[in-house]
Parts: structure tokens; sequence; C-alpha cells
């Protein structure tokens, strides 16, 4: 029997604009699966971001679209392939979801203990026996963060849309209940092209349709090649976020001033600068400052070792529960704020790494995604990324980098705080409301 090829396309993220005070919690009414969801995602993405950091240089993508691709994928996924994509991708399981209710800190800004919330057991040791969430309460739970994200994004204060698309061979045949679900509470609808014969004009109609989706921002995701005659399923997400700062930066005071790399040099980077309420907190290495954008329903979080030395500990220590815990810390008061403006792209192959994490059936002959055609005759050959952002006065992301176990310190009353992004940090952009982290990045040379 023939072994087909399925491309998820964990495909693009585009993010410019944000906006200025200490981002208030607010409430949302999504089922408790759907949290269980979020926090799964966010436990994804500080794991793949342990696994990325390794590479030199900036780094930037959208955790939140790469699941969204695998969640398509997993919806076809069978046996021991499915228990292991749930593994890497800390999906919910039903164990997770009898468990009492624990609030986590993004969406509600409460302190938490030393256990992980994250939804997803720990990784150290002997890996534990998970069952997962019935895939029909899984996908209904990742609908509601879609098309809530979607909802709020149509408002006129910002632009957040979530985009799904299949893209199959035009005489094979996938199980109508496969279609359906993804359609359904993906969005996802099945498109047909021809593999077969005409594998570049595919090609060339997929990459289309995310330049679209995401305002143009990301052209030619699926690169020459990767597509051919055995190629049966295309799955693509795209997200696109546009937003302005409630506190907009002023042109006038934007500057050129150094920035100080990793290894001690200095580059002439414009440096955006402005006196305003944010939400900020610190650590005796640590600064942290949250912008929200207009609408106060996303933020920005900044991460910024106080040395820039400092940069590779707090990568170490960029974890669900740490992140909850600095965020805690977090209160509205006046800073004297300095970020750099910066635009960059930044596209990955991620089939290794996620190989790496767990996923290794998916990308073998031995896959078992049956839920898709009643057959296993399909596997995972490829799994490309792109992300784009930009930062500038009307609209701005960025990020920095922290510690383990550093506990918070108390401000000194009438104390100004001075918060200079001038050497390498790590930003988050996070939704408030589900919590889910939509983009990661990594700073080190507003220069490229």
């Amino acid at each position: 029997m023939a072994t087909y090829k399925i491309i998820p396309l964990l495909t693009m993220v585009m993010s410019m604009g944000c906006n200025s005070f200490a981002a208030k919690p607010t409430e949302t009414n999504l089922s408790e699966n759907a949290r269980l969801t979020a926090r799964g995602n966010n436990c994804f993405a500080l794991q793949l971001y342990q696994q990325l950091r390794g590479e030199k240089g900036n780094l930037f993508f959208s955790p939140y679209s790469i699941s969204t691709a695998l969640a398509m994928t997993y919806a076809g996924a069978r046996g021991r392939t499915q228990e292991q994509m749930a593994q890497a991708l800390c999906f919910p399981t039903s164990k997770d979801a009898a468990q009492p209710r624990v609030e986590s800190v993004p969406p509600s800004n409460r302190g938490q203990d030393a256990r992980d919330t994250s939804g997803s057991p720990p990784r150290a040791g002997v890996p534990q026996a998970r069952e997962p969430l019935a895939l029909e309460d899984f996908a209904r739970a990742f609908s509601e963060i879609i098309k809530d994200l979607n909802v709020r994004g149509g408002k006129s204060t910002y632009e957040l849309r979530v985009a799904n698309a299949l893209w199959g061979q035009q005489d094979f045949e996938f199980l109508p209940s496969f279609a359906k679900l993804v359609e359904d509470q993906y969005g996802g609808h099945l498109e047909r092209v021809n593999f077969v014969q005409a594998a570049e004009k595919a090609r060339r109609t997929i990459n289309a349709w995310v330049e679209k989706q995401t305002n143009g921002k990301i052209k030619d995701l699926i690169g020459q090649g990767l597509l051919d005659s055995m190629t049966r399923l295309v799955l693509t997400n795209a997200i696109y976020f546009k937003g302005t700062w409630a506190s907009q930066f002023k042109k006038d005071e934007t500057q050129d001033e150094p920035f100080t790399l990793l290894e001690g040099g200095k580059v002439q980077v414009p440096m955006m600068n402005q006196k305003a309420r944010f939400g900020y907190g610190e650590t005796d290495r640590l600064q942290v400052l949250e912008m929200p954008y207009v609408g106060q329903e996303l933020s920005m979080v900044v991460l910024l070792p106080k040395e820039p030395a400092d940069t590779s500990e707090l990568e170490k220590a960029l974890t669900a529960e740490n992140v909850s815990k600095w965020l805690t810390g977090v209160h509205r008061q006046e800073v004297i704020v300095a970020v750099p403006k910066l635009k960059m792209t930044h596209k990955f192959s991620l089939g290794a790494v996620l190989q790496a994490m767990g996923m290794t059936d998916a990308f073998a002959p031995q896959a078992d995604f049956s839920g898709m055609t009643g057959r296993r005759d399909l596997f995972i050959s490829a799994v490309v990324h792109q992300a784009y952002v930009d930062v500038n006065e009307e609209g701005t992301e960025a990020a920095a980098a922290t510690g383990v176990t550093m506990k918070l310190t108390a401000i000194a009353p009438g104390k100004v705080p001075v918060f200079r992004a001038d050497h390498p940090f790590l930003f988050l952009i996070r939704d408030i409301r589900s919590g889910s982290i939509l983009f990661v990045g990594r700073m080190v040379n507003p220069k490229g």
C-alpha cells in the first residue's frame, strides 16, 4: 500500500502594534475544557521555545498558529500517533478535565504554588500515561478559543483573525466525519487541488491564500519542491494581528542610541521613549513590563534581564509556571520606558523539532492517521512555519528575559522605575481573556 504525504503548514503570524497601561484581566465565558486547552497551548509554546532557543540571532514565532494547524492534523490521528501528539503538544487529557479547577495566572493574575497548572504532566523522568480528551470535546474546546478571538478581533479597536484551510488531492477520498469536524470546529474548509499532476500550481494557490490571510506579510510560505505527486493533504493556519498602543510613542522622541549585543559589542538603533503608566514588576535580576493593546484584551509582556549575560539563564527559566509567577508581581505604575524599533521575519522547518519532542510516529511509515481516510496511508512529511513582526511608534512588540527562582522585590515608594530595553530581551504577546500566548520572540540585535 502506498503511503502518502500530509503537510500541516503551521503557517504565519503577523503582529503590529500595542498600547499602554497594565492589563487588568477581563472575564471570559470560555468553558473549562477551553481553559485547559489554552493552558496546554502555553505549555507547548514555552517547551517549543526551549527547543528553538539554540538558534543564533533573533527569534520570533507563533506557538498558537503551530498548535492550531497541528490540532487539525490531530483530528485524524489514532492510536499511538494520537497519544504521542497529545503528549508533545500538551493537549489536555481526560484526567485534566476531571481535576478541580485551578485558575492560571495569565487570565486571572492570581498567584500559584510550585505545581505546574499548565494542563500537562511534567516532562522529567518517565512519561506519564495520558488518555487524550475525546477528539470531539477537544475540537469544541479549541473552536471556542478560535471563535472568541475572531469575534473580539472583528472590533474596531484592533484586528485579530485566525483562518484555517485544508487542501486535499482532488480525487483522494477523505472521511466525511473528518472533513466535517475540521470545518465545523476549526473553520477549515476542504479545498481540492491537483498535487499529482500540478503540484507547482497547487503550491502557488496555497501560498496566495496565506498571503491574503496575512495582509501580504507572509509570502511564499511553501518553498519549491515541498509538494509533489505523493502529497495528499496540506493543512494551513494563518493568524493576523494589528493593534495600536493606547499611549503611543512620539516620533520626535525616538533617537539613535546604543544597543548592547550578547558578545559585548554595540550597535546604534532607533530607541522609542516615553513616560507613562504600565504594568511593571521586577526581581533582583529581571524587569517585567506589560503593555496592553487598545481594548485591554491583548498585551505584550517584555522580560528584560538586568544584565545581558543573564539572557541565557532567563531562557532556561522560561516556563509556564515561571511566567505566571512573574506576571503575578506586575502592578500598574508610572514607568520610564525605552524600547527599540524593529522588524523581522523568521521561517522554520519544525519536523525534526517536533520529533525531538516525542512526535515520532507521525513522521514515519507507521503513522496512524486513519481518522482522515479510514486507512493508515498518510504521514507528515514537513511542518513549515513563518512569522513576521513590526515594532514602531504607533504599535510595538517587545521582549525580555529572566531567571527561574527569582523572588519579586518591592519598589521603593516614590521611585519611578526605568525600563531600558537596550540589550537582549524576550517578549510574549498574549490574549488576556483566555491566557493564550499568541507570539513568542527573542531580540538580540534590532539590526538583524
